[in-house]
């Protein structure tokens, strides 16, 4: 029983999910008056407000931004407006070995001489792809339109993996752009 109960712990543990490394920046002028007031957060021009994935990313950052404290307001109404951007590109590896390889080998001399022919598979699949994730972030005065404080998080992720959809990666990036908030303005950190 001991034994069954390890087996469904491991299996119900998560695998490791690659790093996001997470840079940010800010100037102490600007981070005296970043954290007061109310935020709206809001997708960054270019983005597809009506989008089901920019939603997601949207409220993974309206999460986060709650949790530092920010009240929760309207566009028009916001003393900051929260600016999410996210860049997402499948990349494909190409194969760098043939998946077929063929040896010959012999000896002579002796009672044992011989020649022999030896055949190898590569069962590596085809090319590897995997989904780069970048969520951006800036903090700005309302009225002003001055940004007071910005971020970015990336991650590249296997794209046949759970942790590379939309679902999971929004959360993720948003916890990481956002852990240890305001962070060293200019200083690249890993967080895992």
């Amino acid at each position: 029983m001991r034994h069954c109960l390890i087996a469904l712990a491991l299996l119900s543990t998560p695998a490791f999910a690659k790093p996001v490394e997470v840079t940010r920046f800010h100037t102490p002028e600007t981070l005296a008056s970043v954290r007061t007031g109310a935020a709206a957060v809001v997708p960054a021009a270019g983005m597809d407000s009506q989008s089901l994935e920019t939603g997601t990313w949207l409220s993974a950052v309206q999460k986060e931004v709650a949790l530092l404290g920010f009240g929760e307001s309207t566009p028009g109404a916001a003393d900051r407006v929260v600016e999410v951007r996210v860049e997402r590109e499948t990349l494909t590896s190409e194969r760098t070995r043939n998946p077929v390889s063929v040896g010959v080998g012999g000896s002579t001399g002796g009672w044992n001489s011989g020649v022999g022919l030896g055949l190898g598979f590569s069962f590596g699949g085809g090319p590897k792809q995997r989904t780069y994730t970048r969520l951006s972030v800036t903090i700005r005065d309302r009225l002003s339109g001055k940004a007071l404080w910005e971020g970015r998080a990336e991650n590249t992720e296997s794209a046949k993996d759970a942790r590379a959809s939309v679902q999971q990666a929004a959360p993720r990036l948003a916890h990481a752009l956002f852990a240890g908030f305001p962070g060293r303005s200019g200083e690249t950190i890993v967080v895992k």
